[in-house]
């Protein structure tokens, strides 16, 4: 589909999502903000995802196992309990619940926003939150693969200098496998264990 981009009056074609729905495979996801805008970057707007990936897990049959989020894009890694196109749907109801409420703060607080993010998809014009295309999208079948893919999403605000270790960060799963309590969401205790 072609795009107008009134912020450049630029044009340019939307890439076609490519999910591969195996079964009950785990996925590793990651999405950006539109045009890397920080729009995670306030403890507000994570609570709004916060919030909003609480109800997709409780409306989508999807174990969560681990995220993060930084002030530009997000890192999930999930597990479907039922075969079928169930990830692509989650994925797609945590993200417009998010940016509905996000577009609707801007209306009211920042309008100068509301241009940046305005785009016109062939007749239809929106607002963008979220970065078209669907981000990252991959199958993990490897219990070693999973483990890893946990360390890297909690070291994710390390690397990116925004906390000393991964469990300074509020915005992860980092804490709840430290073992803490008060967290902002709770993993589903379904990941595989490391075969001895």
């Amino acid at each position: 589909m072609r795009v107008h981009d009134s912020n450049n009056d630029k044009t340019y074609f939307r890439k076609q999502r490519r999910r591969y729905d195996q079964d009950r495979t785990p996925r590793s996801l990651t999405f950006s903000c539109y045009r890397r805008y920080q729009f995670l970057a306030k403890d507000r707007s994570r609570q709004w995802f916060v919030e909003a990936l609480e109800a997709g897990r409780q409306r989508f049959p999807v174990d969560l196992w681990a995220w993060v989020l930084m002030p530009d894009h997000v890192h999930l890694l999930v597990s479907p309990r039922e075969p079928g196109k169930i990830i692509g749907k989650f994925q797609g109801f945590v993200k417009e619940r998010f940016a509905r409420q996000a577009v609707c703060w801007l209306e009211e607080n920042a309008p100068e926003w509301i241009p940046r993010i305005s785009v016109v998809e062939g007749k239809r014009s929106r607002r963008r939150i979220w970065q078209p295309g669907g981000g990252y999208d991959r199958n993990v079948e490897q219990v070693k693969t999973l483990l890893s893919i946990i360390d890297y999403i909690h070291e994710n605000p390390v690397r990116k200098q925004l906390a000393e270790t991964a469990v300074d960060w509020e915005w992860s799963s980092a804490r709840w496998y430290a073992g803490e309590e008060d967290v902002p969401l709770h993993m589903d205790r379904t990941l595989p264990m490391v075969e001895e």
